[in-house]
């Protein structure tokens, strides 16, 4: 293995698993879309998309740009584009069969230019980003030619937390409202609506697909944990440097953390470019020969220092985790997200790209 300061592995293992379970949960005639939008929620898309290709029948992705990648990489199943696509790229979409969502009206006149381009409608049911109105929908399909809505659509703002139940029922029913409008133009219309949450909380939601995302990756909400999917990434460094700080010195920029006594120190070679939040500056963790290490001082572009426990011998070389586990201890992206008070996707999508993802 190459020398890297910074490696995020990826279990091949954990995603075949946590996959399986939910295509035991949603049986055998549902369409699976495995979500591998931003670089695969930070996993890395190519990499997760190829090991995800043969239990799945369609990829979601943010932009025709990832598409593109996954089919010079040889992926050859559906892939849709969730995001906003510039018309620009209409051409590219329609020659490399990858369907595009569709929710501004002032574009339906460009489709008569790409006959072949398969677009799926994104309906507004109650998140109130982007999407169709259903009151809207009738006249925005109006000159839409009925072999080009390839399927219709549209996402939960609340399906994770039982408190939203009403609303989000709510929102299933009127997107049965946006379903009547359009099979009326085309009745073979793939339909869904689940992402990971609805998946696991809201079986009347399934239709003819669902899009999982964060439950392949091993991340979402406490109440995936009967599913017992598995945490996916781990993300590891080394330590750089170790040396003394005396007594009323300070630590890092802005001279924001003061050591009250003579303190053992390492300076770990990753930051903020890397992934590591800046709002984990006095409080992160990271674990080093399996104790945990407090985060000193700001969390620098390029460098984190770190307090070994008192009396723990530290050495430049070993291991450091910020994601993950080492001889018994477990810091998990959940940990982390709870801490800066943040999501789970926030954490891993935020690791710097260019940093390998090892399959191991």
């Amino acid at each position: 293995m190459k020398p890297y300061k910074a490696k995020v592995y990826i279990s091949k293992n954990a995603i075949k698993k946590n996959v399986a379970i939910f295509r035991h949960l949603i049986g055998k005639k549902l369409k699976f879309l495995a979500v591998v939008k931003s670089n695969a929620y930070g996993h890395g898309l190519v990499t997760c998309s190829k090991i995800a290709t043969p239990f799945v029948d369609w990829f979601g992705v943010d932009s025709v740009r990832e598409a593109l990648r996954l089919r010079k990489e040889g992926i050859k199943k559906p892939i849709l584009v969730f995001g906003y696509t510039m018309p620009a790229l209409y051409k590219e979409a329609e020659k490399n069969k990858i369907s595009l969502s569709f929710f501004n009206e002032t574009e339906i006149k460009l489709l008569k230019k790409y006959p072949k381009l398969r677009i799926h409608l994104k309906i507004d049911t109650g998140m109130h980003r982007q999407g169709i109105y259903v009151r809207d929908l009738a006249r925005f399909i109006k000159n839409i030619s009925a072999k080009q809505v390839e399927g219709v659509y549209t996402h939960f703002a609340g399906a994770k937390d039982p408190k939203f139940y009403p609303y989000t029922l709510l929102q299933i029913k009127n997107f049965k409202e946006a379903i009547a409008i359009i099979e009326k133009k085309n009745p073979n219309i793939i339909r869904h609506a689940a992402a990971t949450s609805a998946t696991v909380n809201y079986p009347d939601s399934y239709f003819d697909m669902v899009r999982v995302g964060a439950g392949i990756y091993g991340l979402g909400l406490a109440s995936h944990t009967e599913l017992k999917i598995r945490p996916v990434l781990s993300f590891t460094s080394i330590i750089a440097q170790v040396k003394e700080v005396s007594a009323g010195n300070y630590i890092g920029y802005d001279l924001t953390e003061k050591v009250y006594e003579d303190k053992h120190i390492a300076i770990v070679p990753i930051g903020y470019w890397h992934g590591i939040p800046r709002t984990l500056s006095k409080i992160g963790e990271v674990l080093v020969r399996g104790r945990r290490a407090k985060i000193l001082g700001v969390v620098s572009m390029d460098a984190i220092v770190i307090a070994p426990p008192k009396n723990f011998k530290v050495a430049v070389g070993d291991e450091v985790v910020f994601i993950g586990s080492q001889k018994g201890d477990r810091i998990t992206v959940r940990d982390i997200a709870k801490k800066i008070r943040s999501v789970d996707s926030e954490i891993t999508t935020r690791i710097n790209p260019l940093i390998p993802r090892i399959v191991i």
